[in-house]
């Protein structure tokens, strides 16, 4: 098949722990493929106090000798900072495979030109930190890919982004003035307005039963900007007084968060909404939010007794999202805290570690790089039905592993679907695939034994329509842990 033509610089920006981390010798800190994920997790659980951010660290650079070495290439997981992501390897070669865009090679020599590039970022440190590094890469980028031939003279930057990324490109275009050289930001369920996830990682620690590093790492996230930076920036938490709705950053005393980086986080979201409201802005760059829907998603919490405990709806709504990001948090506020800069580009029916590997948005990538979508007549030009998943991002071993799927009521024949499962191991040996048991009014459960310790795969699918999958990651723990 012909490669659509891109002349622009197209540069990835992966999500939190989306980089793979070396030492200053080298040496592998943070790295691994998903079958090996558990020695990776150990290997990292005892180098983590050493990985622990200086509570006056700021947007600065530790001097720890740490570096990116690029981004990672399958499943990864850190329990207590943030739920299962899948790797960007498959994305990455989707790109190669159908546009003109080319990754810089090991064997090439010194300043050959690549027009698809990997920004791989110490996702420790702050966004504000990152983007300053962005700006430094894109700058030394553009003018040679610009320089490399006649016609990509004025080549612009798309950037695609997955989570944490968007934010850290969202602040170099805004911000840093990136915009003067940016065409579009594509942002994959990028937390905009933050994470309730991320502030319950942050108060409530690493949850009892999950210490398989021999180091707790809840110190270690707790030391973390770029984790304070993804906690909500929305009124999230109810308290006993019950005056509604409370800011994070409002609450005296909450545990766990460093209160200096949480009040610098909100800081931090005050600068892109302002800066996305200036004069202008709408002629600058094109911002294409993805966001994942229909996914139980943590969005608003109560605080008792030192814990927060999640909740799915806000002001009684459930209205979803990704399973990790909710649906009023991937797409940015505007300067005032109200409504959206932005409209929804495309919401699929997808959970937030897989997105960048959605069918779906891989169809609307095309338009976003300026090409038609190949055309062919299917079953997937009709209505997919819905699917809303539930299943573990952690499991102790020896607990069966629960499914639970739901299609909404509005959908024809929600009650009269056949749901399928199937659970593989990510490291590629053979999975297992089931039937879900249909409960009636549009609610379908299965349960799979016990998986041995590992990462895992669980993509579940209407019978016959593959263009419905949706893909949960989940990490189970090991024997002894």
């Amino acid at each position: 098949m012909k490669r659509a033509p891109v002349t622009d610089l197209v540069v990835f920006l992966p999500g939190i722990m989306g980089t793979r981390l070396a030492d200053a010798d080298g040496a592998a800190i943070w790295d691994l493929s998903g079958g090996a994920l558990w020695r990776a997790l150990r290997t990292f659980g005892k180098s983590v106090k050493g990985l622990r951010l200086p509570a006056d660290i700021g947007d600065d650079h530790p001097g720890d000798g740490v570096r990116p070495v690029g981004v990672m290439p399958d499943l990864h997981a850190i329990p207590g900072i943030w739920h299962p992501i899948d790797g960007y390897t498959d994305l990455l070669g989707w790109l190669e495979q159908n546009f003109t865009l080319r990754r810089r090679l090991p064997n090439d020599p010194p300043g050959t030109a690549a027009n698809l590039v990997e920004f791989g970022y110490d996702w420790r440190l702050s966004c504000r930190y990152n983007a300053h590094r962005l700006r430094e890469r894109v700058a030394e980028e553009l003018e040679r890919w610009r320089s490399s031939a006649p016609e990509r003279a004025d080549a612009q930057v798309v950037f695609i982004c997955h989570s944490m990324g968007g934010l850290v490109a969202r602040y170099y275009v805004e911000c840093l003035r990136g915009y003067e050289t940016t065409r579009r930001l594509i942002t994959l369920g990028t937390p905009h307005r933050g994470s309730l996830d991320a502030l319950v990682h942050l108060v409530n620690g690493l949850r009892k039963g999950w210490g398989p590093f021999g180091v707790d790492l809840t110190g270690f996230a707790r030391s973390l900007p770029s984790l304070h930076q993804l906690a909500p920036d929305y009124a999230c938490v109810s308290t006993a007084d019950g005056h509604g709705l409370t800011y994070a950053r409002d609450l005296t005393g909450l545990p766990g968060p460093d209160a200096k980086l949480l009040e610098d986080a909100g800081r931090f979201h005050a600068e892109l909404r302002q800066a996305a409201e200036a004069p202008g802005r709408a002629a600058r760059t094109d911002l294409v939010a993805v966001v994942g829907v229909r996914q139980p998603t943590a969005t608003t919490a109560s605080y008792a007794d030192d814990l927060l405990v999640p909740a799915w709806d806000i002001a009684g709504v459930d209205e979803g999202g990704d399973g990790t990001v909710p649906r009023l948090s991937a797409r940015p506020a505007n300067a005032a805290g109200t409504g959206s800069l932005t409209a929804t580009a495309f919401t699929p029916n997808e959970q937030h570690g897989s997105l960048q590997n959605n069918r779906g948005v891989r169809d609307a990538m095309w338009g976003w790089l300026g090409q038609e979508p190949p055309f062919h007549r299917g079953p997937e030009d009709e209505d997919v039905p819905p699917l809303s998943v539930l299943a573990p991002s952690l499991l102790e071993h020896g607990v069966p592993y629960e499914v639970r799927v739901s299609v909404p009521g509005d959908v024809e024949g929600h009650d009269e679907l056949l749901v399928v499962a199937e659970l593989k191991p990510a490291g590629g040996r053979d999975g297992a695939s089931r039937s879900l048991r249909n409960l009636g009014g549009g609610r379908y459960q299965g349960s799979f034994p016990a998986p041995e310790g590992g990462a895992y795969r669980l993509a579940v699918r209407v019978e016959g329509r593959a263009e419905s999958t949706v893909t949960a990651l989940t990490l189970v723990g090991e024997a002894g842990e």
